[in-house]
């Protein structure tokens, strides 16, 4: 495995020799392949249990009124709710509303939430997504090159990838250097690594021309549509398909194992 710099601190990992040119699909990693509905749960419900405790020993310390808030007492919304909020893009601040914390609370709340969500006891929580595996074995085995974009660190997809026996099914992994990047969805950076990650392919002798960017979240969609990619949103990650509709896909599936059969036969099409 090879891992070089790039600009915009890409991270390509490379996971098989350069070979015979081959059609190259781009695709985001949580969400199309991982489930981190779990890890973002347990996230929020410790983030509010940390601003609770936070407000108490500001109590114990001062013998007073904290200044933090008057009101510190969450009451955590069930995972269908949180993630059901998530997927319709509720901001952050919203959803802490809606766990009873008052908003003076929002910038300790994000804090402890950042600074959490990437914990390896909390990374240990992500799952493969049920259609993944075989979704991955049916591009691969019809000679598409499959190539990640993600906002992830490499090596958190590395040890992933490792752990599930899905890095032969992988040919490279485009991320970025900040190890707290998972939930910002930020378009432009997901823009420029995606105009990286093309112009390394096609450097390589990959063809990219009639190329899928498959993806969960409004970055993907926007960062496809932007390099004039055909783009495949999914539902079954952090966005809901009504979001996703609204962006205008070429296509919107409900896992990648609907979109594999598609991007399969597109790409057999080109080659007839």
């Amino acid at each position: 495995m090879t891992v070089r710099n790039f600009s915009l601190t890409a991270l390509p990992v490379t996971h098989s020799v350069w070979g015979a040119s081959r059609q190259v699909v781009f695709c985001d990693f949580d969400g199309p392949i991982v489930d981190v509905s779990e890890r973002y749960y347990q996230t929020y419900l410790k983030g509010l249990l940390a601003v609770e405790q936070l407000y108490e020993e500001q109590i114990i310390k001062h013998y007073q009124e904290p200044k933090i808030s008057p009101k510190a007492r969450a009451e955590a919304l069930s995972k269908a709710e949180f993630w059901e909020l998530k997927q319709n893009r509720t901001a952050d601040i919203e959803i802490m509303l809606r766990s009873g914390l008052a908003s003076e609370l929002h910038q300790p709340f994000m804090q402890q939430i950042e600074r959490m969500v990437n914990h390896p006891s909390l990374l240990r929580l992500d799952r493969v997504q049920p259609s993944a595996q075989a979704a991955l074995h049916y591009m691969k085995g019809n000679g598409l090159r499959l190539v990640l974009v993600t906002l992830r660190h490499p090596r958190q997809v590395e040890d992933f990838l490792q752990t599930h026996q899905l890095a032969h099914l992988i040919d490279q992994v485009y991320g970025v250097a900040d190890l707290n990047a998972a939930q910002a969805n930020r378009v432009e950076q997901k823009c420029a690594l995606l105009a990286t990650a093309i112009a390394q392919q096609t450097a390589q002798g990959h063809r990219v021309t009639g190329s899928w960017m498959i993806g969960d979240t409004e970055a993907d969609v926007l960062a496809g549509q932007a390099m004039n990619l055909s783009t495949a949103a999914l539902s079954c990650g952090i966005r809901s398909a009504a979001y996703l509709k609204a962006l205008q896909p070429s296509k919107l599936y409900g896992g990648l194992l609907s979109a594999a059969g598609k991007v399969v036969a597109s790409a057999m099409l080109q080659a007839a």
